[in-house]
């Protein structure tokens, strides 16, 4: 197969070396640059592949190069690879940097932007992908292939909705955490130790999604199925209705949207 380079090597290019490594593609087939000696370190002893320090005409043998450094390293990253990335397919899992800012650093109007969330880190993720119009079938197959052992992905068509996946699924395992957080402190308010307190609410969590994704019901038929009129779990959803939970989350989810707009305005600006 061509070559594929990494430009960043952190948690995320991890994930996907990790996916390639398994799938048998050999490590001299994977480039990458990362300047952190810890993180090129890392990627050594974990799957074998020799991270460079800096970017050179060894970039120019990939057909795909994913970018996966922090948005506000990208314009700095992009500088020294556009001479050897050009001719190439370009998939970034930035957040932020919209298709059009990347086709204009690395002189390369074939564009794939997934937006990955890190359960994707235990293959449990899931990834939107926009594709600019200049990618071809094959080169989307090459970009769900890669991603697979990350998890789902889903295509949309239309990039301005990558700021909505932002929103739910790339922000939202932080809202599941602090639901799992609070879920913990309030087993430890009735009087469950922490270790049970923990187990208990993993676990809660775990075999609801489980049910809630091999059932074809809606979660809402869902709850009432647990909720029984005058008992426990009516006691205690009244409180959270009351609290008013769900357009909690709705109202955070659109700040997450309206922020991820934000970024993306301010990264084409710069």
């Amino acid at each position: 197969m061509d070559d594929i380079a990494f430009i960043g090597g952190g948690n995320m290019a991890g994930a996907l070396i990790g996916g390639l490594r398994a799938a048998g593609v050999a490590a001299e087939r994977i480039l990458v640059v990362e300047p952190w000696a810890e993180a090129r370190a890392k990627l050594a002893a974990d799957h074998g592949v020799v991270a460079g320090e800096q970017a050179g005409a060894a970039l120019a043998q990939a057909r795909l190069v994913v970018w996966a450094v922090k948005p506000q390293a990208f314009a700095e990253a992009a500088a020294p690879c556009k001479p050897h990335v050009r001719h190439a397919t370009q998939l970034s899992v930035m957040a932020g940097i919209r298709s059009d800012a990347i086709a204009r650093a690395t002189g390369s109007e074939r564009v794939i932007r997934a937006m990955p969330n890190t359960p994707a880190l235990i293959g449990r993720g899931i990834a939107g992908l926009y594709a600019r119009p200049s990618v071809g079938a094959d080169e989307r197959a090459q970009a769900e292939a890669l991603l697979a052992p990350t998890g789902q992905t889903l295509w949309l068509d239309d990039e301005a909705a990558l700021d909505a996946v932002t929103a739910v699924s790339g922000s939202g395992p932080a809202y599941v955490f602090l639901f799992i957080e609070a879920l913990v402190d309030a087993g430890r308010a009735v009087g469950l130790d922490a270790a049970a307190a923990r187990a208990l609410a993993l676990a809660t969590l775990a075999g609801a999604t489980e049910l809630a994704q091999r059932s074809s019901e809606p979660p809402s038929l869902l709850r009432e199925r647990v909720t029984s009129k005058g008992g426990t779990t009516a006691a205690a959803l009244a409180v959270l209705e009351a609290r008013g939970l769900k357009p909690a989350l709705i109202e955070a989810v659109a700040a997450a949207q309206r922020r991820a707009r934000e970024l993306g305005a301010e990264f084409a600006a710069g």
